[in-house]
Protein backbone atom coordinates (compact mmCIF):
# COMPACT_ATOMS: atom_id res chain seq x y z
CA UNK A 1 0.00 0.00 0.00
CA UNK A 2 1.35 3.15 -0.77
CA UNK A 3 1.67 5.47 2.19
CA UNK A 4 0.14 9.53 2.38
CA UNK A 5 3.07 11.57 2.03
CA UNK A 6 3.83 14.13 5.14
CA UNK A 7 3.28 17.17 4.72
CA UNK A 8 5.68 19.82 5.98
CA UNK A 9 4.32 23.01 7.23
CA UNK A 10 6.06 25.96 9.05
CA UNK A 11 5.39 28.15 11.92
CA UNK A 12 7.60 30.66 12.96
CA UNK A 13 7.15 29.97 16.73
CA UNK A 14 8.46 26.09 16.10
CA UNK A 15 10.63 26.81 13.55
CA UNK A 16 14.76 27.89 13.26
CA UNK A 17 17.34 29.44 10.76
CA UNK A 18 20.31 27.22 10.15
CA UNK A 19 22.96 29.12 7.99
CA UNK A 20 25.52 26.86 6.92
CA UNK A 21 29.41 27.77 6.97
CA UNK A 22 28.89 30.85 4.71
CA UNK A 23 32.00 32.13 5.18
CA UNK A 24 34.93 34.69 3.66
CA UNK A 25 37.21 32.15 2.42
CA UNK A 26 34.65 30.69 -0.07
CA UNK A 27 34.69 33.84 -1.96
CA UNK A 28 35.41 33.26 -5.72
CA UNK A 29 35.11 29.65 -5.32
CA UNK A 30 31.60 28.85 -4.59
CA UNK A 31 29.02 28.72 -7.86
CA UNK A 32 26.78 31.80 -7.48
CA UNK A 33 27.55 32.50 -3.74
CA UNK A 34 26.71 36.03 -4.07
CA UNK A 35 23.26 34.63 -4.67
CA UNK A 36 23.47 32.41 -1.37
CA UNK A 37 24.64 35.43 0.70
CA UNK A 38 22.08 37.62 -0.65
CA UNK A 39 19.05 34.62 0.52
CA UNK A 40 20.76 34.50 3.56
CA UNK A 41 20.60 38.24 4.80
CA UNK A 42 16.75 38.04 3.29
CA UNK A 43 16.32 35.58 5.58
CA UNK A 44 17.80 36.67 8.70
CA UNK A 45 16.21 39.78 8.22
CA UNK A 46 12.64 37.89 8.11
CA UNK A 47 13.82 35.99 11.33
CA UNK A 48 14.72 39.16 13.15
CA UNK A 49 11.06 39.91 11.97
CA UNK A 50 9.19 36.83 13.02
CA UNK A 51 11.19 35.92 16.36
CA UNK A 52 12.76 32.94 14.66
CA UNK A 53 15.97 31.84 16.29
CA UNK A 54 19.07 31.90 13.79
CA UNK A 55 21.59 28.79 14.08
CA UNK A 56 25.11 29.50 12.65
CA UNK A 57 28.25 27.43 11.65
CA UNK A 58 31.31 27.99 10.60
CA UNK A 59 33.95 25.26 9.40
CA UNK A 60 36.78 24.83 10.52
CA UNK A 61 37.23 29.03 10.75
CA UNK A 62 41.62 28.84 10.68
CA UNK A 63 41.38 27.43 7.54
CA UNK A 64 38.19 28.80 6.08
CA UNK A 65 37.73 32.46 8.04
CA UNK A 66 35.01 33.98 9.34
CA UNK A 67 31.21 34.39 8.20
CA UNK A 68 31.36 36.67 6.03
CA UNK A 69 30.59 40.10 6.87
CA UNK A 70 27.90 40.88 4.47
CA UNK A 71 25.91 38.87 7.03
CA UNK A 72 24.95 40.13 10.87
CA UNK A 73 24.89 37.05 12.70
CA UNK A 74 25.16 38.87 16.39
CA UNK A 75 21.85 37.97 17.19
CA UNK A 76 22.52 34.23 16.45
CA UNK A 77 21.15 31.94 19.49
CA UNK A 78 24.36 29.65 18.32
CA UNK A 79 27.70 30.62 16.77
CA UNK A 80 30.12 27.92 16.52
CA UNK A 81 32.84 26.66 15.02
CA UNK A 82 32.79 23.15 13.89
CA UNK A 83 35.09 20.51 11.93
CA UNK A 84 32.42 18.12 11.70
CA UNK A 85 30.47 18.65 8.32
CA UNK A 86 27.07 18.35 9.94
CA UNK A 87 25.51 21.53 11.92
CA UNK A 88 23.52 19.03 13.86
CA UNK A 89 26.75 19.26 17.03
CA UNK A 90 25.95 19.33 20.75
CA UNK A 91 25.72 22.59 20.83
CA UNK A 92 23.12 22.89 18.25
CA UNK A 93 21.10 20.01 19.35
CA UNK A 94 20.60 21.31 22.34
CA UNK A 95 19.60 24.72 21.55
CA UNK A 96 17.09 22.66 19.45
CA UNK A 97 15.62 20.58 22.22
CA UNK A 98 15.42 23.73 24.40
CA UNK A 99 12.66 25.60 21.90
CA UNK A 100 10.76 22.77 21.14
CA UNK A 101 11.77 23.11 17.38
CA UNK A 102 10.01 21.38 15.17
CA UNK A 103 11.37 22.72 11.86
CA UNK A 104 14.52 23.67 10.51
CA UNK A 105 15.24 26.34 7.32
CA UNK A 106 18.41 25.33 6.03
CA UNK A 107 20.64 27.33 3.63
CA UNK A 108 24.33 27.38 3.27
CA UNK A 109 27.13 25.55 1.53
CA UNK A 110 28.46 23.00 0.09
CA UNK A 111 25.09 21.66 -0.79
CA UNK A 112 26.76 17.83 -1.32
CA UNK A 113 28.93 17.31 2.04
CA UNK A 114 27.82 19.90 5.25
CA UNK A 115 24.23 21.29 3.59
CA UNK A 116 23.50 17.26 2.69
CA UNK A 117 24.91 15.35 6.06
CA UNK A 118 22.80 18.71 8.08
CA UNK A 119 19.86 17.48 6.39
CA UNK A 120 20.11 13.92 7.22
CA UNK A 121 21.00 14.58 10.65
CA UNK A 122 18.12 16.51 11.29
CA UNK A 123 15.38 13.85 9.47
CA UNK A 124 16.97 11.41 11.33
CA UNK A 125 16.44 13.27 14.65
CA UNK A 126 12.79 13.77 13.44
CA UNK A 127 12.70 17.75 12.62
CA UNK A 128 11.35 18.67 9.75
CA UNK A 129 13.70 19.98 6.90
CA UNK A 130 13.08 22.69 4.73
CA UNK A 131 15.78 23.50 2.37
CA UNK A 132 15.99 26.58 -0.04
CA UNK A 133 16.63 25.78 -3.51
CA UNK A 134 18.16 29.34 -4.08
CA UNK A 135 20.09 29.62 -1.05
CA UNK A 136 22.59 26.74 -1.25
CA UNK A 137 25.15 26.07 -3.88
CA UNK A 138 28.60 24.47 -4.04
CA UNK A 139 31.72 24.92 -5.59
CA UNK A 140 31.01 22.48 -8.57
CA UNK A 141 27.20 23.39 -9.54
CA UNK A 142 27.21 19.99 -11.46
CA UNK A 143 26.86 18.67 -7.62
CA UNK A 144 23.58 20.41 -6.59
CA UNK A 145 21.24 18.41 -8.39
CA UNK A 146 22.28 15.47 -6.86
CA UNK A 147 22.29 16.66 -3.20
CA UNK A 148 18.92 18.36 -3.54
CA UNK A 149 17.36 14.62 -4.92
CA UNK A 150 19.17 13.59 -1.76
CA UNK A 151 17.74 15.51 0.22
CA UNK A 152 14.26 15.49 -1.35
CA UNK A 153 14.25 11.40 -1.45
CA UNK A 154 15.43 11.55 2.51
CA UNK A 155 12.46 13.42 3.46
CA UNK A 156 13.30 16.98 2.78
CA UNK A 157 11.25 19.55 1.51
CA UNK A 158 12.85 21.67 -1.15
CA UNK A 159 11.32 25.09 -1.35
CA UNK A 160 12.18 28.82 -2.31
CA UNK A 161 13.07 32.17 0.53
CA UNK A 162 10.42 33.63 -1.11
CA UNK A 163 8.20 30.59 -1.04
CA UNK A 164 9.40 30.16 2.92
CA UNK A 165 8.56 33.94 3.53
CA UNK A 166 4.36 33.45 2.52
CA UNK A 167 4.28 30.11 4.37
CA UNK A 168 5.51 31.65 7.50
CA UNK A 169 3.10 34.14 7.43
CA UNK A 170 -0.06 31.94 5.89
CA UNK A 171 -2.01 35.02 6.14
CA UNK A 172 -2.49 39.00 4.98
CA UNK A 173 -3.77 39.55 7.98
CA UNK A 174 -0.52 38.11 10.00
CA UNK A 175 0.52 40.93 12.11
CA UNK A 176 4.30 40.48 10.16
CA UNK A 177 2.88 40.87 7.13
CA UNK A 178 3.70 44.26 5.88
CA UNK A 179 6.84 44.02 7.05
CA UNK A 180 7.41 40.27 5.35
CA UNK A 181 5.90 42.05 2.40
CA UNK A 182 7.79 44.62 1.91
CA UNK A 183 11.27 42.28 2.25
CA UNK A 184 9.64 40.53 -0.62
CA UNK A 185 9.72 43.72 -2.62
CA UNK A 186 13.42 44.81 -1.11
CA UNK A 187 14.84 41.65 -2.73
CA UNK A 188 12.57 41.44 -6.01
CA UNK A 189 15.07 41.67 -8.21
CA UNK A 190 17.91 39.73 -6.45
CA UNK A 191 15.15 36.86 -6.35
CA UNK A 192 14.90 37.57 -10.36
CA UNK A 193 18.63 36.90 -10.01
CA UNK A 194 18.48 34.16 -8.80
CA UNK A 195 16.40 32.10 -10.91
CA UNK A 196 19.12 30.33 -12.24
CA UNK A 197 20.23 29.10 -9.42
CA UNK A 198 17.27 27.60 -8.09
CA UNK A 199 16.38 25.81 -11.70
CA UNK A 200 20.05 24.29 -11.21
CA UNK A 201 19.26 23.13 -7.83
CA UNK A 202 15.61 21.98 -8.58
CA UNK A 203 17.45 19.85 -11.03
CA UNK A 204 15.15 21.68 -13.84
CA UNK A 205 18.70 22.78 -15.97
CA UNK A 206 21.52 21.49 -17.38
CA UNK A 207 24.06 24.43 -17.52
Amino acid sequence: MSTIPKIAKVAPQSSALFICDIQERFKGVIWQYPSVITVANKMIKASKILDIPVVVTEQYPKAFGPTVQELDVSDAVVNRDKTKFSMYIPEVANALKERNTKSVILVGIESHVCVLQTALDLLENNYDVHVLADGVSSQNHSEINVAIARMRSAGATVTTSESMLFQLCQDAKHEKFKAISGLVKEYMEATKVNQILQKVSSGMANL
